[in-house]
């Protein structure tokens, strides 16, 4: 069976370091899509699939921390290392502001590099572990993921593979804000007017699942999406 590679963005608007980089990641065992400006890396982004963004900081069109920021929204546990000639303190904070991993001057030894990357992707994965949990407490509610099944003691509801969904990612960011460009890009693979009021029906029926439990409330956020609002939860 062929060995499926980590797959990595990387953005650097360098062409000439940017192709040494690629082929040199290569060399080392990774399959690099390479993009020269920030517009062009957020058209990748949104084409392919990735295990790791390495993003250059000062770029035209879009600027790396920019691009961090969108890539943030619409998957956070996306690992993100900023690549920069600039070694300002301002530069470092803004970047780990955006949720970045690292953060790599140029000039850079070539195997340190490599040794980044692999800690980036190891804590990342440790991350996507503990986010494969299949049961939650919210108010009342146990919610089985894999089973589909919101019971509150009383009374139990079989979920649509999509309501599942999307209860999941509320209850994994209870009380924080769920994106709608995040969940639409999770669940519905685009983020266009036809998935998107799908996925106001869809918030509209989960809604109807917690009204037993007044201390549970998704709410609207104006131009960012909605906020599953528990007075006390706790996650099983």
């Amino acid at each position: 069976m062929e060995e499926i590679k980590t797959k990595i963005l990387l953005v650097e608007d360098d062409p000439n370091f940017g192709a040494v980089l690629k082929d040199y990641l290569s060399m080392n065992g990774y399959d690099v899509r390479l993009a020269t400006d920030g517009e062009k890396g957020e058209d990748l982004f949104f084409k392919e699939e990735f295990n790791l963004c390495i993003l250059d900081v000062m770029m035209p069109k879009k600027d790396g921390i920019s691009l961090a920021e969108q890539i943030k929204r619409i998957n956070p546990e996306m690992p993100v290392i900023f690549l920069t000639a600039k070694t300002m303190q301002e530069d470092i904070l803004a970047g780990f502001k955006t949720g970045a991993d690292d953060y790599i001057t140029k000039p850079f030894n070539s195997e340190e590099l490599l040794y980044r990357i692999a800690a980036v992707l190891k804590r990342g994965g440790k991350l996507r572990t503990n986010q494969q949990q299949k049961e939650f407490t919210v108010g009342k509610f146990n919610f089985n993921y894999k089973t589909r099944m919101l019971t509150n003691g009383t009374h139990e509801s079989k979920l649509s593979p999509k309501e599942a969904e999307l209860l999941r990612l509320f209850c994994m960011k209870i009380n924080d804000i769920v994106y709608r460009e995040e969940a639409l890009k999770q669940i519905w693979g685009r983020d266009d007017y036809f998935t998107a009021r799908s996925m106001d029906v869809f918030v509209t029926k989960l809604r109807k699942y917690l009204k037993d439990d007044p201390s549970l409330e998704i709410v609207n956020i104006h131009g960012n999406g909605f906020r599953l609002n528990a007075e006390e939860s706790a996650e099983g």
